[in-house]
């Protein structure tokens, strides 16, 4: 397993969240293009919470126990939660990865 900057950069990480994304919401999933770090996975995407648990079980099979995902949630509020960007959870995968 490498950690080459093209894996571990923003860009790649956004790409990986997005395939992601395609598995969990499959039908309902929005284009490609479509998803940015500026999406809110709770208000733009419509996630529920069952959808980031599936969502975050997709990331950790990409990332294994390098970036702590549970531990990540689990310091959140449900403010915090509901206003979840997907350049949130981007900058915390790739700070993990560090």
């Amino acid at each position: 397993m490498t950690n080459c900057v093209e894996e571990t950069g923003e860009a790649a990480v956004l790409a990986r969240i997005t395939r992601a994304l395609h598995t969990v919401l499959g039908d309902c999933a929005p284009d490609p293009g479509a998803v940015t770090m500026e999406t809110r996975f709770v208000e733009d995407l419509d996630l529920e919470s069952i959808d980031l648990v599936v969502l975050t079980g997709e990331l950790r099979a990409a990332y294994g126990d390098r970036v702590d995902f549970p531990g990540y949630f689990a310091s959140l509020d449900l403010s915090e939660i509901i206003g979840l960007t997907v350049g949130h959870l981007v900058r915390h995968v790739v700070e993990s990865l560090r």
